[in-house]
């Protein structure tokens, strides 16, 4: 397994160059009313800005049920040169009204949609899924959560498709670890995303030892923790074996921050101002690793 598979075809991993493991172009959310990412033409804007700011490639983490738009982001992709991996699955239970048609979907029922987005294709098209996104709440495992998490190990069985797991203010890391890796699931196939909200970097060494991929994305995000606080966790983590399984994204997610929707401060806002701090604090060869060896391993598993 060697390619991973973006919207417009499977590439080489290889080939990705540095990658934003985590972002959206589109998502439109009840926990969101009135920031929405729902106009083609402004977040092609934002993945311009992202380009330019030194990214080649971008996971959009937007997955059923959000406003995801498969042929806008293949479109963004072909026009903007922008490789984009898109993403299947179901975020956390919060994010689906109790009516959603999401909900009473069978553990099989939703494997099967699952596997045939990452397979055959999204929304009625040929475009295909290269991630399977998930999500859990703050310490907390829903039953809805937990049949989410099932059908994505066994989407994962059947696809190689790796999963991206949304942890809640970064809280039981390994607990939906282990759940994953029980239900078949290579651990080095798992990215654990806003594992910086707690940024315990003896913890993300732990959960490194086991296979599993660490996502830091808080940035821009000091009324939480400053851009500092991150980086010297992510710098301590590297101390203690983590180098290989860090990769990094802005979670931008909202149009009240994104600049082309009047926002601030923009998907540039990685390239701009965080690479080069990386840099010089960890070196041109640790930021390579956590910008482009990193999640190139992660992805390639098609």
């Amino acid at each position: 397994m060697t390619a991973a598979r973006a919207v417009l075809g499977d590439i080489p991993a290889h080939l990705l160059g540095a990658v934003n493991y985590h972002e959206h172009l589109f998502q439109v959310s009840p926990l969101l009313r009135g920031d929405e990412l729902d106009d083609e033409a402004l977040s092609a804007d934002e993945a311009v800005r992202l380009r330019a700011s030194g990214f080649a490639s971008m996971i959009d983490a937007t997955p059923l049920g959000l406003g995801r738009r498969p042929d806008a982001i293949a479109r963004i992709s072909a026009e903007t040169g922008l490789t984009v991996i898109a993403s299947t699955g179901v975020h956390r239970e919060e994010h689906y009204p109790a009516d959603h048609p999401l909900r009473s979907l069978t553990e099989t029922e939703l494997a099967d949609r699952l596997i045939a987005e990452i397979t055959i294709g999204m929304d009625d098209t040929d475009i295909r899924a290269g991630l399977i996104k998930t999500g859990i709440g703050y310490w907390s495992i829903t039953a809805f959560e937990r049949t989410v998490l099932a059908a994505a190990a066994t989407a994962h069985r059947e696809t190689g498709a790796p999963i991206m797991v949304h942890l809640e203010h970064g809280s039981a890391a390994i607990e939906v670890l282990t759940l994953l890796i029980a239900a078949g699931v290579a651990a080095d196939a798992v990215v654990l995303a806003h594992a910086d909200r707690n940024p315990d970097p003896v913890l993300h060494a732990e959960l490194a030892a086991i296979g599993a991929y660490l996502g830091y994305d808080g940035f821009a995000r000091s009324r939480i923790l400053p851009d500092s606080a991150l980086i010297d966790c992510l710098a301590q983590a590297i101390e203690l074996g983590a180098g290989d399984r860090i990769v990094i994204g802005g979670d931008v997610a909202r149009h009240s921050r994104y600049i082309a929707y009047g926002g601030m401060p923009g998907l540039q806002y990685l390239g701009d101002r965080i690479l080069p701090r990386l840099e010089s604090t960890l070196g041109v060869e640790a930021t390579r690793r956590v910008t482009t060896d990193n999640p190139s391993r992660l992805l390639a598993h098609f």
